[in-house]
């Protein structure tokens, strides 16, 4: 019996994509991972943390005084997984139900990125991945909170897709049922900003939130 490549996926494979674009697609449509590893005697973690793709490599961050952080940048095997979920399927029968959804696992090791400036870019490209064009609008990172941030390099060796789309699998038994049967898309879309309580009086949206379909009108807190 040959030994399956740690990524293949088992069930439904219908469903699973290899290809590098599909997977740094799911990647890119989403701003968290969990990361897994084994902790000091064998004790499993997983970590919710933002990510940030960079070529085959993801960026992750969290702080200098993380033993978890310092574990993972010690080169120990990890796992990532990365999920989006585009919509709730309602079938006619409750075993069918389902989402849609498009999701990433991942396998590699990740290593500490020191170099200052280095640190100063990738965190200014996680500002800009949340809302696009945020860096140029607020100010860098000085050295305090650099050296205050861990920031890793995951370098993903194999990693796998998996999606569904598509509408209910109902049985044909249930077929014309009183039973109302579809999906029910999922939306994500930012809402009215809400300035912070020591907000800058005078201050108008940013063109960063304008962009990203944020509407003009600001709340307050």
């Amino acid at each position: 019996m040959r030994n399956k490549p740690r990524h293949e996926i088992q069930r439904a494979r219908q469903r699973a994509h290899y290809d590098e674009a599909i997977v740094h697609a799911v990647l890119d449509a989403s701003w968290l991972a969990h990361v897994a590893f084994s902790g000091d005697g064998g004790q499993p973690f997983v970590i919710p943390m933002l990510h940030a793709r960079e070529g085959r490599s993801l960026l992750l961050h969290g702080s200098i005084a993380s033993r978890l952080m310092r574990r993972l940048g010690d080169g120990v095997e990890a796992c990532v997984a990365v999920t989006v979920i585009d919509a709730l399927v309602l079938a006619r029968s409750h075993f069918h139900h389902s989402v849609n959804y498009r999701s990433v696992v991942a396998f590699g090791r990740a290593q500490p990125v020191t170099d200052d400036r280095d640190k100063a870019m990738a965190l200014a490209r996680f500002v800009d991945i949340i809302v696009p064009g945020r860096a140029a609008e607020s100010r860098e990172a000085d050295h305090n909170e650099l050296a205050a941030t861990a920031l890793l390099r995951f370098d993903i060796e194999a990693a796998s897709a998996k999606i569904r789309s598509g509408g209910p699998k109902d049985d044909p038994a249930d077929a014309g049922a009183p039973i109302w049967s579809g999906i029910v898309p999922i939306e994500s879309r930012l809402g009215a900003p809400i300035a912070a309580a020591d907000a800058t009086p005078g201050i108008d949206v940013p063109a960063s939130l304008l962009r990203s379909g944020c509407r003009a009108h600001v709340m307050h807190e």
